[in-house]
């Protein structure tokens, strides 16, 4: 059984309670894999990337057999924006959040079962390929966001969900974590030969990955910590524009475009 959210975004809680610690949050239009229920709660799978936690259950809508065989085959349009105004069937006014997904889309409506959403304006996704520069772009609409363990949007975001929700907008998927997004793409040897869309990955005194950031050329860099913001960066890690202290440790840099 399938679930799709119809609310803005959700959290993804750890165990069943509201209490729990919140890892991830699903967004609008993004469906759920439902493997287990307790009581009011549900263990789901985001099937964008594999992502499972726990949600309320009344945050999911549930689809039927048939409203999920005319999803599939569908490459759902994305928010490319930070804020998206819509209107639900009950004519109330939304904010959709940037990666949001957009189903069954057509002349300013997306239909999800038997709810019809308004759009006022919609920017689609981008049709050519993808490019550094543009994703760029896209990672500075979300200067100043506050920095939340576990967020996608504009309100709240985390180093590695701002990289997830970036290039979902380019239309490319990626895990949730840096820990696994740091397997993708081509290992770049030297920051200077690096270019805007690269993704530079930041390590503890253990070793393990903890921090990511998309770099606008070969010295800045754009990164969730604190609060989206634009920092110097070298081939030792950030430099902090405040301390001129180093604040993250280099590890790799990859090329996914």
């Amino acid at each position: 059984m399938t679930g799709i959210i119809t609310l803005p975004l959700i959290p993804l809680r750890a165990s069943e309670s509201d209490l729990s610690e919140m890892t991830s949050q699903l967004l609008f239009g993004e469906r759920v894999e439902i493997i287990e229920t307790r009581d009011n709660w549900i263990l789901v799978r985001n099937l964008s990337d594999n992502y499972s936690g726990w949600v309320n259950s009344k945050m999911v809508k549930l689809l039927s057999i048939k409203q999920e065989q005319s999803l599939l085959g569908i490459t759902p349009y994305c928010v490319s924006k930070p804020l998206l105004l819509c209107q639900n069937s009950a004519n109330q006014d939304m904010y959709l959040p940037g990666g949001s997904l957009l189903p069954a889309y057509e002349n300013g409506k997306c239909t999800i079962g038997d709810e019809v959403f308004t759009l006022n304006t919609f920017e689609e996704t981008y049709s050519e390929k993808i490019d550094g520069e543009k994703l760029a772009s896209i990672a500075k609409q979300y200067l100043n966001a506050p920095y939340l363990w576990g967020g996608k949007s504009i309100f709240g975001i985390d180093s590695s969900g701002l990289v997830q929700v970036v290039y979902s907008i380019g239309g490319i998927l990626l895990p949730r974590d840096a820990v696994k997004q740091v397997d993708r793409g081509t290992v770049i040897d030297f920051i200077s030969e690096a270019k805007a869309g690269d993704l530079a990955f930041f390590e503890n005194v253990e070793g393990n990955i903890i921090h990511v950031g998309i770099l606008l050329n070969q010295n800045q860099i754009i990164h969730s910590s604190g609060c989206v913001h634009i920092e110097t960066i070298d081939s030792q890690g950030i430099i902090s524009s405040e301390t001129g202290k180093y604040t993250h440790k280099l590890r790799v840099i990859k090329r996914l475009v």
